[in-house]
C-alpha cells in the first residue's frame, strides 16, 4: 500500500477574466464542483472564488495526475454550469491555464484561510494583482513569446528579499 500526503493549491480563471460568477451562481457551481469531485474519487478539501476565478485545496491521491485532477473539475463544470437555467447568463468557458503548486502540511491552515476568504481579500486586491503576486511568490517568470505572455519557472538560484 502506498501512504501519500500531496496538496495541491490550484487557481484558474473564467476566459478573458470576465465576472461571470456573481452570487447565488458561483455557490451553486461551487457546490456542484464539490459533488461531482466526490463523484470522481478527488479529494476537495476546500474550493472557494470570486466573480472571475476559482480557488481551490487538492489532495491527491496516488494514481492522480495534477493535469487530470484540474481537467476533470475545470471542463465538467463548465458543462454542468452553461446547462443551467440563467435569465440569459453569458456562456462559461475557463481559461486554458491555470497555476497549481504544493502545499506543505505546515502552510495547510494558511491556504484554506486564504481560500475561504476570498470574498474578503477581493475587496482590497484584483484577480490580476492577485494571480500576479502568487506567479512571483513561487518564481514564475513572465516571458513573451510567439505575441504571447507565458510563464516558466525561475530556475535560478532562490535569493531572501534582504540578500
Amino acid at each position: 500500500m502506498s501512504y501519500t500526503r500531496v496538496y495541491i493549491h490550484y487557481v484558474w480563471a473564467t476566459k478573458n477574466r470576465r465576472p461571470l460568477l456573481m452570487a447565488p451562481y458561483r455557490q451553486q457551481l461551487f457546490d456542484h464542483i464539490r459533488q461531482n469531485a466526490l463523484l470522481k474519487g478527488i479529494y476537495l478539501d476546500r474550493i472557494n472564488g470570486y466573480t472571475d476565478h476559482v480557488h481551490c485545496l487538492v489532495k491527491l491521491q496516488a494514481a492522480q495526475s495534477l493535469g487530470h485532477v484540474a481537467q476533470l473539475l475545470k471542463g465538467e463544470s463548465a458543462f454542468w454550469f452553461n446547462r443551467q437555467p440563467g435569465n440569459g447568463r453569458p456562456r462559461l468557458e475557463w481559461q486554458e491555464d491555470y497555476f497549481a503548486v504544493s502545499v506543505s502540511l505546515s502552510q495547510l491552515h494558511t491556504v484554506r484561510n486564504y481560500i475561504e476568504n476570498q470574498e474578503m481579500h477581493h475587496a482590497k486586491k484584483t484577480f490580476a494583482e492577485e494571480y500576479q503576486a502568487l506567479l512571483k511568490q513561487f518564481l514564475f517568470i513572465k516571458t513573451l513569446e510567439n505575441g504571447g505572455e507565458h510563464f516558466r519557472v525561475n530556475t535560478g538560484r532562490w535569493k531572501r528579499p534582504d540578500d
